[in-house]
């Protein structure tokens, strides 16, 4: 709500497209949820785009297990057919900067990488989408006193209090511990700074590489170029972990290692000839 209210105030050259997607979840909170949205988009005089995800699931045979990762591509094929029917150029979204402390912390719990704590990124490319989050430079209590000033009713979820979620556990540790905010947001910013700089410095891969020119890279140039190579053959970014990443790294640069390995995206990758190269995808 903050978001679209300040889009409006300070971006009227933007021609903004509504979508909300219905995750039925919550019963008649759900629905009141989607009903508010429609309100929004009838005072403002917008379009809206809405559906349930039993809509969106019943048409995508293939989804994720876990349910974040499940959630997440059907929201991300909702929001790509608004995008590809009425010819938009990204979606906006509106996660603050208290989300990415509490995005930080998570990966921090989860041992991620140097490269994952630096959180979410302002701007992030996907196949056919394209995300932009304007707000992650500013506090939840900045964007609630801006609603309060303008008189602007806004809804919140209630499955946020439960604990059943890590997210929300974590939201309420950091709510007990305030002073750890800015600290993790200065660890993604200087994270984000790392990242840039490996992704600038790591160098593309061939189909077929020799294993010298990945064990000779320094560990952290290494992790970059052995992602850059494994999305590049198919495998799935979000199933790259250190852990993956390191195993493809180890394969070249140690002769004792298993000759081939089965890495995401049912890639079989082989070494020969002190090359390496993807034998087969399953």
């Amino acid at each position: 709500t903050a978001l679209l209210r300040l889009m409006l105030a300070l971006r009227p050259d933007c021609r903004l497209h509504l979508v909300h997607l219905d995750h039925e979840l919550r019963g008649a909170a759900s629905t009141a949820d989607a009903g508010f949205v429609a309100e929004l988009a009838a005072q403002f005089q917008l379009p809206l785009t809405s559906a349930r995800l039993s809509e969106i699931e019943s048409q995508m045979p293939v989804l994720p297990t876990n349910p974040s990762a499940r959630y997440r591509a059907l929201r991300h094929d909702l929001f790509r057919r608004a995008i590809s029917t009425h010819k938009l150029a990204g979606v906006l979204l509106a996660h603050h900067a208290d989300d990415q402390a509490e995005t930080v912390l998570q990966r921090l719990l989860r041992a991620s990488s140097t490269a994952g704590l630096a959180g979410m990124s302002p701007v992030t490319e996907l196949p056919d989408l394209r995300l932009y989050r304007p707000l992650l430079d500013m506090r939840k209590s900045q964007l609630i006193a801006f609603l309060r000033q303008i008189k602007q009713p806004w809804r919140e979820d209630a499955s946020n209090a439960s604990g059943d979620y890590q997210r929300n556990r974590v939201r309420q540790f950091l709510a007990q511990r305030p002073e750890l905010v800015p600290r993790l947001l200065e660890l993604a910013d200087a994270a984000g700074g790392l990242r840039q700089w490996t992704r600038e410095q790591a160098p593309d891969l061939p189909a077929q590489f020799r294993a010298r020119t990945l064990a000779e890279l320094p560990r952290l140039l290494a992790c970059e170029s052995a992602r850059r190579w494994l999305v590049g053959q198919g495998a799935p970014p979000d199933e790259l972990t250190p852990e993956v990443l390191g195993r493809l790294v180890d394969q070249a640069a140690d002769a004792a290692s298993p000759p081939r390995q089965h890495f995401p995206g049912a890639l079989l990758v082989g070494r020969k000839q002190e090359h390496l190269s993807v034998i087969s995808v399953r």
